[in-house]
């Protein structure tokens, strides 16, 4: 792919009364190597607290111009999703037409090399970068041992069921070694896609994955680079509803008995990427639309219609209406079964190619 020529950065940062780690994380972003942001914009929704004193006593050293905004919004629109697309608004327009926008949270560290490393995945041809997120140390071992067993359970089942989607349908953009994570703590991505897609979608909580679908509506090459690297707070008190620390409260009272809702049976998945992967070749070559229709249960007419649409904006329809892939929750309790069958796809694979033989993808396209 080749290489981009970038303009200004603008980092976007939400934030609702974090007078204790605001400092801290505006300090890992004046320390960077090799990069630094020309622009960070601190949107303070409804503070209450010190936050916003502290950050605009603080001295950015290297050249960064920090952009403290206060704002109060209406109870209705005072959430974290709101004010992250008000965030990623005005920091789109400090970063002009042909920058590149960050977003990241207010109780996060990011490394040294954070802002270098997003930039290095988009000189490689990424139009999106996701970071790898993890739990300070210190909050990480105040956890209970059993949330860390469940979590790494549903960590190992979430890697077989990438990996099938890695063989079956595999992104170019979007190679293995990578993770699966969609965090707002870290999303890094260029001023023209972000406008492509329309920004981040105004919803009170989850507007991280969800502005990801909307980038992968309009064919976005995201790329998921654990290289890029954020710590984050485990605190079970959070500032916004549907975050990380409303999940760890919960299971703290009671395991879920479902694993999260992205995650499908394993089969499940494999279909869903075995179906996207014939959609692409359909898209390419223009031929086999009526065959896929009806292995998913779709109307012909109207697939036929998708194929002027993008790839992405296609395979959203399909995936909303097509009874073939509508999702099923997994259990929590069927785990063990599902990270076995997984591991069975895998190996069915591993023996297809050892063949020479399509039979088994061909089967789970059927």
């Amino acid at each position: 792919m080749p290489n981009r020529t970038l303009s200004k950065t603008a980092v976007a940062i939400p934030v609702h009364n974090e007078a204790e780690l605001i400092a801290a994380c505006l300090d890992a972003l004046d320390n960077q190597a090799g990069a630094q942001p020309d622009h960070i914009v601190l949107l303070a929704n409804n503070c209450t607290d010190a936050t916003v004193p502290i950050a605009r006593s603080a001295s950015m050293q290297r050249g960064t111009t920090l952009h403290v905004i206060e704002i109060s919004l209406p109870p209705e629109q005072a959430s974290a999703g709101h004010a992250r697309r008000l965030a990623m608004q005005c920091a789109a327009a400090l970063a002009g037409p042909a920058g590149v926008l960050l977003t990241t949270d207010a109780d996060s560290r990011v490394d040294p090399d954070w802002l270098a490393a997003n930039l290095a995945a988009i000189e490689a041809g990424a139009d999106v970068v996701c970071g790898w997120v993890e739990l300070d140390p210190i909050d990480w071992g105040s956890i209970p041992a059993s949330l860390h067993e469940d979590d790494a359970r549903e960590c190992a089942y979430d890697r077989l069921c990438d990996m099938i989607h890695a063989r079956l349908d595999p992104d170019p953009a979007d190679p293995l070694p990578r993770h699966t994570q969609h965090s707002g703590a870290s999303i890094a991505l260029t001023a023209p896609i972000f406008a492509r897609c329309g920004g981040v979608p105004d919803i009170p909580f989850g507007e991280d994955r969800a502005l990801i679908n909307a980038l992968r509506r309009v064919d976005a090459r995201i790329r998921h680079a654990r290289e890029v690297h954020v710590t984050v707070s485990g605190r079970i008190e959070g500032r916004c509803k549907g975050g990380m620390a409303d999940t760890i409260r919960r299971r703290l009272v009671r395991q879920d008995s479902d694993l999260d809702d992205r995650l499908e049976p394993a089969m499940d998945c494999a279909r869903r990427a075995a179906s996207r992967r014939q959609l692409r070749a359909v898209f390419e070559s223009g031929e086999g639309a009526v065959e896929l229709a009806q292995q998913l249960g779709f109307d012909p007419w109207r697939l036929e219609a998708l194929l002027k649409m993008s790839l992405g904006a296609a395979w959203y329809e399909i995936e909303a209406d097509s009874p073939v892939l509508r999702r099923r929750r997994v259990a929590v309790a069927d785990l063990p079964a599902e990270m076995a069958a997984a591991e069975s796809i895998l190996a069915a694979l591993d023996r297809a190619d050892q063949s020479g033989s399509p039979a088994f993808a061909t089967q789970i396209q059927g």
